[in-house]
């Protein structure tokens, strides 16, 4: 008890927010900035659902609505066709499937949108309990939203976000509400079948029961030793989560998925743009510097304390933003409440004003209004499809023998999937299993013109389907062997000329 008073003490001091009427709550100024957050989140959204990503998932998802199986070995390609494969991420692609099943390419963006705006209430909501200031926790969660945009996209990292932003609720309220710290084990069972996400989630889960185990005091750093029933509380909680990880259809091979990731997939790391560092000269990089400075400036202006847990989360985030462009979106979501209880003691937030229910309702209905507009409609979001993948090509492709086989481009190849199903793939976004069999190290060589005519015989290549833009294509055309097919302004379709 002692320990959950002192850590109170680190929180910053505010008076108790009133209770509010029915009205209040559905049209207070808190439910302004929260429709003002969710407006500006569909304003940054993508009005395209073009992720190479997404086609697969949709084709896993049917695979197991239809047949009740889990996918175990790749069926979709020709160059791996048989070889072992785990489907990590297989409940995070159902809401995505049943989505597209109810409304199509809008049921995409739709099941995109929810995820965004869901994970931003959360935001909002653990900012507002770090910060006690509707104002400053609306105005972090703001500036957090550019550096997120790296993931909006019909994703199911978005999923795996909204399961750590549970977890930071959960453990933000623990000293007021201990016996919501048993939702983390079932959490962490729901996580594991949803996205490789969870390894963040529990590294930080270590991280919070660590700065409990000690008293320290250093600057303004500050943590105070729990009891010795709340530690062991933590360590049953820690077991029973970790135990959970093993309640799904892959067995232990699903928890060390990540960690496969880190240490076998070495390609897969260095060549995807997602694993690269943040550009500093892009517009991301410049904010994260910006976010970066900003913090410690506000750190150093006011005289406040940091509770240790916090500290670490931020290094954690921090690091992992700057060494991987992929995490600028869990930076965004670990800095926002620290940096909204920096600018309510720093009186940035503003002070708390009077409701107008009559002009909150009235902006409020202005603001769906907007978002009700931003949606993209089915013609727009087809639109989009066109630009990025090879559509006109289909009626193209479908002359070609079945089975034939298809160099396709790795962008194109989860697209093909989904859409032209006679025809396996060279390759797609599945990198993993094409790294373990030695094709992408191929397909690189072929991108990067390495003794490309040579793969492409090694490989039995009939026709080759690029984009028209890329060295192999401009290759392929000054090349005796080979013939176009096909072409557009986005795609080219070449035969082998024997």
């Amino acid at each position: 008890m002692a320990a959950s008073n002192a850590l109170d003490r680190l929180a910053p001091v505010h008076p108790d927010v009133p209770s509010q009427q029915w009205w209040s709550a559905l049209f207070g100024f808190p439910a302004v900035l929260g429709a003002a957050l969710v407006t500006t989140v569909v304003i940054f959204a993508n009005r395209s659902i073009a992720d190479p990503d997404i086609w697969w998932h949709l084709r896993n998802a049917e695979e197991l609505v239809t047949t009740n199986h889990f996918v175990r070995t790749d069926a979709y390609s020709y160059t791996v066709r048989g070889a072992s494969w785990i489907n990590h991420e297989w409940l995070g692609e159902l809401p995505y499937y049943f989505g597209w099943r109810a409304f199509g390419l809008q049921g995409l963006y739709l099941v995109m949108i929810v995820a965004l705006t869901t994970i931003f209430l959360l935001l909002y909501r653990l900012a507002y309990l770090r910060a006690h200031d509707y104002r400053a926790a609306a105005l972090a969660c703001g500036v957090a939203i550019p550096l997120a945009t790296v993931s909006f996209g019909p994703r199911t990292l978005l999923f795996g976000w909204i399961f750590l932003l549970l977890e930071l609720l959960v453990l933000e309220g623990c000293d007021r509400h201990q016996r919501r710290l048993w939702l983390l084990p079932p959490l962490f069972a729901l996580w594991v079948n949803t996205h490789g996400s969870w390894l963040i989630g529990f590294a930080l889960l270590i991280a919070f029961v660590l700065a409990g185990c000690c008293n320290l005091h250093a600057g303004r750093i500050e943590s105070t030793r729990r009891s010795a029933a709340e530690l062991k509380r933590f360590a049953a909680i820690v077991m029973c989560s970790a135990a959970a990880l093993f309640l799904n259809p892959y067995g232990w091979r699903l928890v060390f998925y990540p960690f496969n990731l880190a240490f076998r997939q070495k390609l897969n790391v260095s060549h995807v743009e997602e694993w690269q560092s943040p550009d500093f000269h892009a517009i991301r990089g410049k904010l994260l510097l910006v976010l970066l400075l900003g913090f410690l400036a506000l750190a150093l202006i006011r005289q406040g304390r940091f509770r240790l847990h916090e500290v670490l989360f931020v290094l954690i985030a921090f690091y992992s933003a700057l060494t991987y462009t992929r995490f600028l979106f869990l930076a965004a979501i670990i800095i926002t409440p620290v940096l909204a209880a920096e600018l309510s003691l720093s009186g940035l937030g503003g002070p708390a004003t009077g409701d107008k229910p009559g002009l909150n309702l009235l902006m409020i209905g202005a603001m769906v209004a907007l978002i009700c507009w931003q949606v993209p409609s089915r013609t727009q979001l087809s639109t989009g499809i066109i630009e990025e993948y090879p559509v006109a090509a289909l009626t193209h492709l479908n002359l070609i023998p079945s089975g034939a086989r298809v160099l396709n481009d790795y962008d194109w190849g989860g697209y093909l999937i989904w859409n032209a199903r006679r025809l396996p793939v060279f390759v797609d976004s599945r990198v993993d299993i094409f790294e373990y069999g030695g094709i992408f190290a191929d397909y690189l060589d072929i991108m990067g013109l390495k003794n490309s005519l040579e793969l492409l015989r090694k490989h039995d290549i009939r026709y080759v389907l690029f984009a028209r833009e890329k060295p192999l294509t401009y290759l392929l055309r000054n090349s005796a062997g080979w013939k176009v097919l096909y072409e557009d302004n986005v795609a080219v379709l070449f035969e082998r000329n024997d």
